[in-house]
């Protein structure tokens, strides 16, 4: 059996590396539509014939890039330990910080924002793919929350996904329009504004604004 050396090992993984890094720098320049195997490796500087050897194919490697950049991978992995702690704070405030932090994150990663067009743009089995990870997440969140939300008339999960999603194509909005949006200018003034109805709106579904009876 062919020994495998230091020196060679450390090779490969640079170069690994360096394929990863070159898909995020064709989605920035290029897009979606420009991840081919020609424009990845020369972006890299290597044969081409390494992404089948090291990744088996070109597909496996874009889903590689983008399981290290997508933020509800590491968030789904933060909530394996805040729910598995049998946590007592109640689910309002993990869902709140969940949803200002995708917003930061969507706001600052170029590379997701391009990698989200795609995702609704064409039918993708990478971006399938990665979308059915996500439900990882939901599944973990929702079955804590159901507890809390149980006898009250609120679909946490359609809520759920209207501020999920509007932070998405708010977030593009900003960085693609030059316009308002419900005339709202979407700088960063604008973007607090968009942060804090987040705010109200769970308050509203978790039923903190409720007025309470008044004692006599």
């Amino acid at each position: 059996m062919r020994k495998t050396y230091k020196g060679e090992k450390n090779d490969k993984e640079r170069t690994m590396n360096k394929l990863v890094l070159s898909v995020g720098k064709v989605l920035r320049d290029k897009g979606y539509t420009g991840l081919t195997i020609a424009n990845i490796s020369k972006t890299a500087g290597v044969d081409r014939k390494l992404i089948s050897l090291y990744f088996g194919s070109v597909d496996n490697l874009v889903e590689t890039y983008i399981r290290s950049k997508d933020y509800w991978v590491s968030a789904t992995l933060g909530a394996v330990e805040y729910f598995g702690t049998a946590p007592t704070e109640g689910s309002k405030g993990f869902l709140e910080s969940l949803l200002l932090n995708q917003m930061d994150s969507f706001l600052e990663n170029t590379e997701m924002q391009k990698a989200v067009l795609w995702q609704i743009s064409e039918k993708s089995e990478i971006m399938s793919q990665i979308t059915r990870e996500r439900e990882k997440m939901s599944a973990l969140f929702f079955a804590f929350a159901d507890k809390e939300m149980e006898g009250k008339d609120v679909d946490l999960r359609a809520i759920s996904s209207i501020l999920t999603a509007g932070i998405y194509y708010l977030v593009l909005h900003s960085i693609n329009t030059e316009s308002t949006f419900c005339e709202i200018e979407l700088n960063a003034d604008g973007l607090d504004r968009i942060r804090n109805a987040v705010r109200t709106i769970l308050s509203w579904a978790y039923g903190e604004n409720e007025k309470k009876p008044v004692e006599v």
